[in-house]
């Protein structure tokens, strides 16, 4: 969890592309427009020919961010080299995240050549399937749940990479969208609920797999479609050629779609695509569904001051505010806080607390919009709660009139198993109080509490159908039985 916004913590970001001249350098800039998924560590693996016309990999992986990892010039023109290329954004939700072995992508070179693996999502069955191939004589380098994934494609016995990797897909339980490069392929699954967004785009005469539609406007290229729920697409030089993307079903028969509802509430960008949907208009409809059932009024008949905690719930904070007009209720919506993208480390001087000085080095407030003023603070979740306290504190040094936070989700009861890193049960927020609003609110220190209900929430997904979302961190309703999940601590061990 960061330690900083208190928020559930983004899956990963990948992509693929095949195609292109210098393949790697818009997967680096794909990864930039995904940082937002992974900040921990970031690789590229690009395919390309020795001087005796051999098919090698080469990589190129680390720590931090993005544009750090890959400072240097000549990583492009010299080291990752080659026409096709999968890069991977991470934040580590199954294996240790300070092992720089579990940096995706991962590579591997067996009896039909080499592959790269890159993941998004997490496996609940990984590590009964992990206990099993190990037992049978499988040595594993990493602690990522990903791995088990590049061993069952290894071991199959049929005789090429499509079967292989269907083959390996149809043993895995949980949420996955992959993107897997051969010698002279890529190949892009996703699981069958969808829990995780996997889309393809067109750049020129090249071919693109990616999480997000951000990924493909930053390079200009064209999104084509989202691979489908259990759908695997093979994406290769007849592709180029004709335009032509083979695909297949992972699984003979349908499972319901159960699309993670987080990625519109907080996890994807406002500016991308994801589920056949634009986030903003979702998040937006958010705000205005929070507004019809939850709005704020000034006591006086003085303007209500409509503010969000940047950058995630902006969006839903204009829907909100745009709607209390609608409904009559005089408002405007005002940057409130400020927040900084430069926080570096931090030092605690005498009578601070790690968290105070947390939450001040990443934001600031605007005072003469808050002062005397009805505030409503919008926002898209609260986890541990420990950072909304800290900011309620600070709005009050403003000197408002009252203090009103509205969240565009309902409250986080239960732990993720596909994808989402939550704390523990004990820790969330909702949980610690029994989901007593009234003691949620006395302890955050505001005047009024309201969550979004599970019915409202659902509600603001229009173009679809609602039995299509998993809302299981609120509700507690596993679409895939938890029994068979793995628990992350024991993998790392």
């Amino acid at each position: 969890m960061n330690n900083f916004t208190d928020k559930p913590t983004c899956n990963c970001g990948v992509f693929g592309i095949i195609g292109h001249d210098n393949a790697s350098l818009p997967t680096y800039y794909a990864l930039h427009a995904l940082q937002h998924r992974g900040q921990e560590a970031a690789g590229i693996i690009s395919c390309d020919k020795n001087e005796k016309g051999k098919t090698i990999f080469k990589r190129y992986k680390s720590f931090g961010l993005v544009s750090d990892i890959f400072a240097q010039k000549d990583i492009f023109s010299d080291k990752l080299t080659g026409t096709m290329a999968v890069g991977h954004n991470r934040y580590s939700t199954a294996g240790s995240s300070d092992a720089r072995k579990n940096i995706q992508p991962f590579t591997v070179n067996y009896r039909m050549g080499n592959l790269a693996i890159a993941h998004n999502g997490n496996l609940t069955n990984a590590r009964a399937i992990r206990k099993d191939l190990i037992e049978e004589g499988s040595i594993f380098q990493t602690t990522s749940d990903t791995e088990v994934i590049l061993h069952l494609i290894a071991k199959s016995k049929l005789d090429n990479h499509v079967d292989q990797v269907r083959d390996a897909l149809k043993k895995i339980e949980g949420s996955y969208s992959l993107i897997i490069m051969t010698d002279d392929k890529i190949i892009a699954a996703r699981d069958p609920h969808g829990f995780r967004p996997l889309t393809l785009g067109k750049l020129n005469g090249s071919f693109i797999a990616t999480s997000e539609t951000c990924a493909l406007d930053i390079n200009l290229a064209k999104e084509i479609r989202e691979v489908e729920p259990g759908e695997l697409v093979v994406l290769d030089q007849n592709t180029i050629t004709t335009g032509d993307i083979k695909s297949y079903r992972i699984h003979e028969n349908n499972s319901p779609s159960k699309h993670c509802v987080f990625e519109f509430i907080y996890f994807s960008r406002p500016d991308s695509r994801i589920f056949g949907s634009n986030v903003d208009k979702i998040r937006r409809k958010l705000g205005k569904v929070l507004a019809e059932h939850h709005p704020v009024e000034d006591p006086d008949g003085k303007k209500v001051v409509v503010i969000s905690v940047p950058d995630s719930s902006n969006t839903a904070a204009l829907g909100y505010q745009n709607q209390l007009i609608k409904m009559g209720i005089d408002s405007r919506f005002e940057i409130g806080l400020i927040r900084s993208h430069y926080v570096g480390r931090t030092f605690i001087l005498p009578g601070q607390t790690k968290r105070d000085i947390g939450v001040r080095i990443k934001f600031n407030i605007v005072r003469g919009v808050l002062e005397n003023r009805t505030v409503v603070l919008v926002d898209d979740s609260i986890v541990r709660g420990t950072t909304s306290r800290q900011l309620v504190k600070l709005l009050k040094e403003a000197n408002p009139k009252s203090i009103h936070i509205r969240i565009s989700s309902p409250p986080i009861l239960n732990p993720c198993h596909y994808g989402m890193d939550f704390p523990s049960k004990e820790e969330l927020i909702a949980n610690r109080f029994g989901n007593n609003i009234g003691e949620i609110e006395s302890f955050l220190g505001v005047d009024s509490l309201r969550y979004m209900t599970e019915d409202e929430l659902l509600s603001a997904m229009i173009d679809h159908d609602r039995e299509h979302f998993c809302t299981a961190c609120f509700t507690g309703k596993y679409p895939i039985p938890i029994h068979t999940a793995y628990n992350k601590e024991e993998l790392d061990d």
